[in-house]
């Protein structure tokens, strides 16, 4: 067998044969000393530099290569004083205290607007009066804006005016025909109030309607005074003259149009003007002539027997009076007195008022012991404003 260790390179350091190398000794680690602090976790490396230091490397790497640059033509010292602002100002926003911002102080109190004392109006425009806190008075930082809405239509902002030097400020608007709703708002640094209440106006330039139901033009009255009946635009003033005696009469039509009025009449032709007058302003009237007519109060007189046997006394008698006006129809509260005339029997007398069909009745008892023949009975009507009228009826006792 060859011997190995021959072959080798002289370069290489024979290694000692296994029977002398000496044998390898354990060593135990030392404990730790006692001041010394035992790591119990796992060693934390350090992140690098934090971001605002890159941030401010990153910057004068940047300047300074700039600064290098600039220098070959003359300009370190402008460099270097650049270098110097941008890196300082840098640290200055970065390390400066916060100061916070100013707060707007919000607008807390709506204005007020006067409302009209009559909302319908003829005039095409109007004043809105609008009131603020006084110590906004005259502020250059505020402003009052005006909503308008339409009828069935939502608000809309229309203009916007600046406070005036006093708590009020007086804003001109136009109106459209019809509703017109206002409202205003007050804006200023802190933002807009809440709305005012809501003003109304409606513009109104037609003239109202009359229309008269009763009397028709050219008719005959019989009495002393005409009742005017008809129907124009609601809560308008109404006035009715007597062109041919000057007497006039005022009134207020109803919330719906309707009206009566009455004037009094002289005797023939009577020229009646009525003027209606709307809440707007507007004005419209009509013109009739009544006539008044020479008809009289009329009343007639009934009885329940107008013969009656002496053997059958006594009797019950009943006597009805019907009192009619001079045109005809029944007249309430007319004032009837009775009166009952009978041969051999005092005479007896009643009083009594007719009811709504213009009726009065009264009933007695004819005694026993009249004597035969022919008496009566009568009635006596008196009116304030038609004055008076009689009528009879014979009652006669028989054998």
């Amino acid at each position: 067998m060859a011997d190995r260790r021959a072959a080798r390179s002289s370069h290489v350091r024979p290694r000692p044969p296994s029977s002398g190398r000496p044998a390898p000794v354990k060593v135990r680690p030392r404990a730790p000393a006692t001041g010394r602090l035992t790591v119990r976790g796992p060693i934390r490396r350090s992140r690098g530099v934090p971001i605002a230091g890159r941030i401010v490397l990153a910057l004068a790497v940047v300047a300074l290569g700039a600064g290098v640059l600039y220098v070959g033509v003359g300009g370190l010292s402008t460099v270097a004083g650049a270098i110097g602002s941008t890196v300082g100002g840098f640290v200055d926003d970065v390390t400066a205290t916060p100061i916070p911002s100013r707060t707007p102080v919000p607008v807390s109190n709506a204005p007020s607007v006067v409302s009209p004392s009559e909302p319908y109006t003829n005039v095409p425009s109007a004043d809105l009066v609008v009131t603020v806190d006084p110590e906004l008075a005259g502020n250059p930082a505020y402003s009052l804006r005006v909503y308008l809405a339409l009828e069935d239509q939502a608000p809309a902002p229309i203009q916007e005016s600046p406070l005036g030097p006093t708590a009020q400020t007086v804003i001109p608007v136009a109106l459209t025909k019809g509703i017109n709703d206002f409202s205003v708002i007050l804006l200023g640094p802190g933002g807009a109030s809440e709305s005012s209440p809501v003003v109304r106006y409606v513009f109104d330039d037609s003239v109202p309607g009359i229309k008269l139901s009763s009397p028709k033009d050219g008719a005959t009255v019989n009495r002393q005074a005409v009742d005017l009946e008809g129907r124009t635009q609601g809560r308008s003033t109404l006035i009715a003259r007597n062109a041919d005696t000057g007497e006039s009469i005022g009134g207020t039509a109803e919330a719906d149009g309707a009206f009566v009025l009455k004037i009094p009449l002289v005797k023939g032709s009577n020229r009646i003007v009525i003027v209606s007058t709307d809440p707007a302003g507007n004005m419209n009237e009509i013109e009739l002539v009544v006539r008044r007519g020479s008809g009289a109060l009329a009343a007639s007189l009934g009885a329940s027997v107008y013969q009656i046997k002496r053997a059958n006394l006594p009797a019950d008698i009943r006597l009805t009076a019907t009192v009619d006006d001079p045109d005809g129809a029944p007249l309430a509260d007319a004032r009837v007195t009775f009166t009952l005339s009978i041969p051999g029997i005092k005479t007896i007398t009643s009083d009594a008022v007719t009811d709504a069909n213009g009726r009065a009745v009264w009933e007695t008892t004819i005694p026993k012991g009249a004597d035969r023949g022919g008496g009566s009975a009568t009635i006596l009507v008196r009116t304030d404003e038609f004055g008076r009228t009689t009528d009879q009826t014979p009652i006669t006792i028989t054998k």
